[in-house]
């Protein structure tokens, strides 16, 4: 008994903690920026939440306006019609890649003058 209890909790209470940013959409009108994006977990389409940023009037603010935990394309439906709508408005909206961590910055160029050209084991362009 015990057992059910638990992992009905962990059902419920982790798909929301394990959901990681997907499709997003970003929506300009003038100098205003919105977002609408589709948070899953890596490799499934549900449980799935629709998340909306208004990054102008509210920097690191998100609401979430829907969410589906069994039905798949429901999150990608709702966030198109919400884009569709914007769109509608006269906002001007494009696909964008989802966030990731940041990369790397390149090694700056070697001018300490040595003669020996630098080496890189994972190779160079």
């Amino acid at each position: 008994m015990r057992h059910t209890t638990l992992i009905g909790f962990l059902l419920l209470t982790l798909p929301g903690l394990a959901l990681a940013q997907g499709a997003e959409t970003q929506c300009t009108y003038g100098d205003m920026v919105r977002r609408v994006v589709v948070m899953t977990e890596p490799g499934v389409s549900v449980p799935c939440e629709v998340h909306y940023f208004k990054d102008t009037e509210a920097p690191g603010e998100d609401q979430v306006l829907w969410s589906a935990s069994q039905q798949a394309g429901y999150c990608e439906e709702k966030a198109a019609g919400l884009v569709a709508k914007l769109e509608g408005w006269g906002w001007d909206c494009g696909a964008t890649e989802p966030a990731e961590a940041p990369e790397t910055p390149e090694a700056p160029a070697d001018t300490t003058g040595d003669l020996a050209p630098a080496t890189s084991e994972e190779g160079e362009e």
